[in-house]
C-alpha cells in the first residue's frame, strides 16, 4: 500500500470523485454531457466518448488536488490512456489525486427489500490487474430499499465477505451499502444498517483498512461513531440522485463526512461548452463540493 496515498486519504482536506459510470450507466452519463445516443453506433464507440469526456475532467485545472483527494475509475477507463499514460498513473503523478476502481458488476434482483451484487467470478483476475495500474482501493455498491433486517444483513454480509478478498489483494474497499434516498423507512434502515456495519468492522483482524461509502443520513452526524472506528480511513457519501445544491446543503450538516459524488459533480458540464465554460463550471462545482465536505 503506498504510505502517501493512504495519508491523503484518510487526513487529507477534500473529497472524491465519483467517474464511474459503467455499462448500463454510460449512455445516461453521456446524455448529461449533451452526447446523444445517435452519436455512437456500438459499445467500442459509446466508451471512447465517454474516456473522452473524463480526460476532459481530469485534464482540467480545476480538477486538482487542492480540492479532490481521489477519484474512482471504471474498469475501462483503468486500462485507457491520458497523453500516454495509464488513467491512474496521470492521475497520481501528474495530478496528485489517489485512483480508486468500480469493482461490482451491477446488482441483482431486488429481494428482501434489498438489491445484493451480482456474483463477481473474476473478482481476483481484475483486482491483480488493479494491482499492476496502481489502484490503491475499491468501490463496489449495493442498494437498500426497505428496511428489511435479513435483506440489510445480507448485503453488509456480502460487502466485507468480498471486502477481506479486496485487503487480501492489497488494496483498501470502498464498501457501499447505498439507502435508497426515496425509501419510505430511510430513517430506519440506516439505523439497522448502522449496526450490522459495527458487527462486521467488529469482525475483522486488527491491520485490515476499509472505507465507507453511504448516503447521507437522515440523522446529521449518524455515521460518526463509525468515522471513530479503528478500521475505517474515511467515510465518504454519495449523492443518491439529490441534486448538487440538496446534496452540498445535506452535506454540509454532517461533520467529517465528505463528497463522493457522481451526477452531481458532472451536473451542468456539456460537451457544447467552450474550455473557458468547461472548466469554470467545473471550479464551480469543485468548490461547492469542497466547501460541503470540510465543515
Amino acid at each position: 500500500m503506498n504510505t502517501k496515498q493512504f495519508e491523503r486519504v484518510h487526513s487529507g482536506k477534500g473529497f472524491i470523485a465519483a467517474l464511474d459510470q459503467s455499462g448500463g450507466s454510460t449512455p445516461k452519463a453521456l446524455l448529461q454531457y449533451g452526447v446523444q445516443e445517435d452519436s455512437y453506433s456500438n459499445e467500442e464507440e459509446m466508451f471512447v466518448l465517454v474516456h473522452e469526456m473524463r480526460t476532459r475532467i481530469i485534464k482540467s485545472p480545476a480538477f486538482s488536488s487542492e480540492h479532490i483527494l481521489g477519484a474512482i475509475l471504471f474498469e475501462n477507463t483503468m486500462d485507457r490512456t491520458i497523453d500516454g499514460m495509464h488513467t491512474a498513473d496521470y492521475l497520481w503523478e501528474k495530478k496528485g489525486i489517489v485512483p480508486f476502481l468500480k469493482i461490482d458488476k451491477g446488482l441483482a434482483e431486488q429481494e428482501n427489500g434489498v438489491q445484493l451484487m451480482k456474483p463477481m467470478p473474476e473478482l481476483d483476475e481484475l483486482l491483480k490487474r488493479a494491482v499492476q495500474r496502481n489502484i490503491f482501493g475499491t468501490k463496489m455498491r449495493s442498494v437498500i430499499q426497505e428496511a428489511n433486517a435479513g435483506g440489510i444483513k445480507k448485503v453488509v454480509e456480502q460487502q466485507f465477505a468480498v471486502g477481506k478478498q479486496i485487503i487480501k489483494a492489497g488494496l483498501v474497499p470502498i464498501i457501499e451499502p447505498e439507502v435508497d434516498i426515496h425509501s419510505k423507512d430511510k430513517e430506519l434502515s440506516e439505523q439497522i444498517l448502522k449496526e450490522e456495519i459495527l458487527t462486521q468492522l467488529s469482525k475483522l483482524d486488527p491491520d485490515d483498512k476499509i472505507m465507507l461509502k453511504l448516503s447521507i443520513p437522515t440523522q446529521n452526524n449518524f455515521y460518526s461513531d463509525l468515522m471513530s472506528d479503528p478500521h475505517v480511513v474515511r467515510v465518504v457519501a454519495l449523492s443518491g440522485g439529490y441534486s448538487q445544491a440538496e446534496a452540498n446543503d445535506k452535506l454540509a450538516h454532517n461533520h467529517g463526512l465528505i463528497a463522493s459524488f457522481s451526477r452531481a459533480l458532472s451536473q451542468g458540464l456539456t460537451a457544447q461548452q467552450s474550455d473557458d465554460e468547461f472548466n469554470a463550471m467545473l471550479a464551480k462545482s469543485v468548490q461547492d463540493i469542497y466547501d460541503a465536505s470540510i465543515q
